[in-house]
């Protein structure tokens, strides 16, 4: 089971677990056209790797490529996408794989509705 945080209490978990990382994985448009997270701001190390591309087509190479980016597999890495439900998919894969994953449960920008997102929570953006 994957442990969900909301992006409203990332600050407080950042200063409780400071190995922490945060990982993108919606796609290179939604990164241009919606905004990015600007983790450094609030002390978290951001990666940015797509879990699917355009058209919803998966990146069959997912795991390989976080792999590649050779993270602690004891550092806590929150998992978001736009609004938390491929990142809740990407965490279940990287769990599998030996890594402590949460999912940012209303992802980047919210679901429109009661998840309200870390763009929305004010949190630093690019």
């Amino acid at each position: 089971m994957i442990k969900q945080i909301s992006s409203n209490k990332i600050k407080d978990f950042i200063k409780e677990n400071p190995r922490s990382i945060l990982l993108d994985v919606r796609t290179k448009e939604e990164w241009e056209q919606i905004g990015r997270p600007d983790g450094e701001k609030i002390g978290i190390k951001t990666y940015f790797l797509s879990s699917q591309y355009q058209g919803r087509v998966i990146n069959e190479n997912f795991a390989e490529e976080f792999g590649n980016l050779n993270i602690d597999k004891n550092s806590e890495v929150l998992v978001m996408c736009g609004s938390g439900n491929r990142s809740q998919r990407a965490a279940e894969l990287l769990t599998q794989k030996g890594y402590n994953c949460l999912n940012v449960s209303d992802g980047f920008r919210g679901d429109g509705g009661e998840k309200i997102g870390w763009k929305n929570n004010q949190l630093p953006t690019k």
